[in-house]
Parts: structure tokens; sequence; C-alpha cells
């Protein structure tokens, strides 16, 4: 059997950016204008800081050979429980930032259809989304792969367009007026958007998922890694930079549909609804993957042993139905604790949650990649070289925890240790599928 044509590095590059640039940056110039245009100094951070990470996935994925993922990095330093953790908080990552996305796209629809909505009725309308999203997944995920890889380009067009394009209508004095309007330090304005831009980053790791499908992996994995973030960095910059020089800082930091008010500015309010329009679908097409995926991954660590065996029931379209009304009704919990009068501040709240429980990922791997490197045989002096970007790496993941603030650092703290719990009842599981595996094997229990 002939195998299937590879992708090159320009393609695999293609594919990182893209999966970066989802929904994740819809809501963050609003956020950004909360800071001034000086908050480019946070995405210069983010940027260094995410490519640092970027790297060391690439080589976690290259000199890994246990499976699963980031678990399976943590597992050579922190054992089975370092695996389990790493799973349990991706998870909780994945569940807390659906329910941001579908806040992002109630925030759209709101300017698109002229309503306002009480924080009772947001909350609400976030949860009416999130549960149509997963009950249209009941029928497996076919169709709405099919639909999300379609309406991702409702993000991605009007995000390169305004980074392309916009400049025609930037104004210096617009920018000049917006850059530090809180009059902040530097050290305040580096760090004070260090969480939110890395919520736009969120998933780099991922592209180390696709080194079996292109070309001289060992190569080109980790350019296309580098590649990707660089380009979805420049394009982040350029497409918030550019807007805060054409709407107004006040106008921009009171808006819930920022790319719709910018494309309004620059055309015509036809125009704007057109592209709130896009970026509705593309948040609904975002979640209606993202609701499967976290069952997915839920199911998938149920399977190993990770996660409670309810977890792993599926029906017979293969749908882990159990595991996504459980998850559901997590998430609807979720969205009436966090209701907010301001509908970007219930946002802000979820992102800075998001990122928090997704960091304890991030800070094990890195961890890990000393023992891993030390396993696969690397030459200590290139292992000493990465070891360096792994320290930066985990700095700005430190950096990024601080940035999150301290709501955020407790409720993560609280979700993460409850995982040690939880742990408990899986433990048991999987010490009795050890000792079944021995006995099937003929060895001593």
């Amino acid at each position: 059997m002939t195998q299937g044509k590879k992708m090159t590095v320009v393609q695999l590059t293609m594919l990182t950016v893209v999966n970066m640039l989802g929904s994740g940056i819809v809501l963050l110039p609003t956020k950004l204008a909360e800071v001034g245009a000086i908050s480019i100094l946070s995405w210069l951070v983010t940027a260094t800081g995410s490519l640092a990470l970027a790297y060391c996935f690439a080589q976690c994925g290259m000199l890994s050979r246990k499976s699963g993922g980031m678990g399976g990095y943590a597992e050579y330093a922190f054992g089975r429980s370092g695996n389990y953790l790493v799973n349990y908080t991706y998870g909780a990552s994945l569940l807390i930032a659906n329910v941001a996305i579908g806040i992002t796209a109630v925030g759209y629809m709101t300017e698109l259809f002229g309503l306002k909505l009480s924080p009772m009725g947001v909350g609400l309308t976030t949860i009416a989304l999130l549960w149509i999203t997963t009950f249209a997944n009941f029928g497996g995920a076919g169709i709405t792969g099919k639909i999300g890889s379609v309406t991702v380009w409702g993000v991605i067009l009007p995000v390169v367009g305004v980074s392309t394009f916009g400049w025609f209508w930037f104004s210096p004095s617009t920018y000049a007026e917006a850059w530090n309007p809180h009059g902040l330090s530097y050290f305040q304005a580096a760090s004070s958007s260090v969480a939110i831009t890395l919520w736009a980053f969120l998933g780099m790791e991922s592209a180390c998922a696709n080194s079996d499908a292109v070309e001289n992996p060992e190569k080109n994995v980790p350019i296309a890694v580098l590649g990707g973030t660089i380009g979805a960095a420049v394009i982040y910059i350029a497409s918030t930079n550019v807007m805060a020089g054409i709407v107004s800082n006040p106008d921009l930091a009171a808006s819930t549909a920022p790319f719709g008010l910018v494309f309004a500015h620059m055309f015509t309010p036809l125009v704007g609804q057109i592209i709130m329009g896009l970026m509705v679908l593309a948040c609904i097409g975002s979640l209606l993957g993202w609701q499967f995926t976290i069952a997915q991954v839920f199911k998938s660590s149920a399977d190993t042993g990770y996660f409670l065996p309810i977890f792993a029931k599926v029906n017979k379209a293969g749908t882990p139905i159990v595991a996504m009304l459980i998850l559901l009704a997590a998430q609807t919990g979720l969205a009436l604790l966090t209701i907010s009068p301001d509908l970007t501040k219930q946002f802000d709240t979820l992102t800075n949650l998001a990122v928090v429980t997704n960091l304890v990922p991030y800070v094990l791997s890195m961890a890990a990649l000393m023992t891993i490197q030390k396993v696969a045989g690397v030459p200590p002096k290139k292992a000493l070289m990465v070891n360096i970007i792994s320290w930066v790496a985990a700095a700005y993941s430190y950096l990024a925890l601080y940035s999150s603030g301290t709501e955020a650092l407790l409720l993560g703290g609280v979700a993460t240790i409850f995982g040690f719990t939880l742990y408990g009842f899986v433990s048991t599981r999987m010490l009795r599928l050890d000792q079944e595996r021995a006995a099937a094997a003929g060895k001593p229990v």
C-alpha cells in the first residue's frame, strides 16, 4: 500500500497558523483597549514566551515515546499522577474556554441584532447556545467538523483583512491618544495583559500532533511550530494595533463586537453587521467542534483509566453522550456562577481561569523536558540549550499566572486541588487494571 502524500513544511506552518487564529481573538481588542495601545508590550512578552513554549513542545513531540500528548510528556518526570493531572487540568481549561467562546458569540449577537440583554439574559443565552451546540453533536462529529472547517474563516478573513488593509484608515493621532490612557508603568503595561494575550495562543502545542503527516518531521515540525507561532503573533499584533488607530479608545473599550465596530468605521454599518454575522457563525462553528472535542478528551482519558468510566460510555454512533451531558451541566453552572453586569468582565473572568488551568500542563511539560532529553540520549550541549529555553518558557508561564489575577489563581488552584480528590477514585481503578494485566501475563500480582 502506498503511503499518502505528506504535507510540506509550508503547509504545516499554514495549518498551525489557522489552528491558532480561532475565536480567541474575537473580543481581544476590547480587552486590550481597556489597558491602551501600550498593551503591545504584552504582545511582545507573550510572543517571546509562546515561541519558547512552542519550541519546547516541538522538542517534546520529537523525543517522547509515550502517547497522550502533554500527559505523556509529564509522565516522564511525574509518573502517572502527572499524566492524570495534565489530562484533568487540560480538560478543565477546555470546559471553561467553551463557555468563554459562548459569551463571545452572545456579545456579537447583541450588537448584530441590537439587543439589550440583562446580565441574567446574557447568561441564559450563553447556556442556550451551549445546550444547542452540545445536542447538535449527538449524531457524531462528521457534520460539525465540516461546519467548523468552513466557519473558522469567519474569524480569519476579518482578522487578516484588518491587519492588511486597515492601515489605510489608521490615524496616528487616534493611536497616540489610545497609547496609555491610564498612565501605567512599563511593567504594569507589559504584565497586565499577558494572560489575555496568551489566550489567543492557546493550542500552539496541538501542531505537534501532526508530526506523522509531514515530511522530515525532526527538522520540519520545529520550523512549522515556530513559523506558525511567529505568523500568528504578527497577525495578532498588527490587527489589534491598527484597530487602536481606527476607533477611539473609549469606543473600542466599550464595544462587545470590536471587529464589527472597526469595519463599520472603515466602510459602512452594513459591512460591520456582515462582519459581526460572520464572527457569530465562526464562534458557533468553533463551539460545535470544541463541545465534541472536549467530550472526546474526557472519553480518551477514561479509556486509559485516568477519568471515571462513566465518561467512556458511547452510543451507537460512537458519541460519548453521557460525558457531554455531565460537561454541559458543569458549563451551565459555570455560566451562572460568572454572571456579571459587564459582558466583557464575564469573558475576562472565564479566559483568565482557562489560562490558569491550561498553564498547569505547560509547566509540567517544561519541567519534564529535561528528563525526556536524558531518556532520549540528547547530547549534553544541545540538551543544555533546550533546557535554557524551557526555563524561559516556564518563567513566562509563571508571569502569565501572576497576570491572571488573584481570583483566577484562587479558583484555578481550587479546581486543580479538587482534581487530586478525583484521582483517589481513578487510582484504585488503575491499580485493578494493573493487577488484571499482570495476572493475564502470568506475572506475580
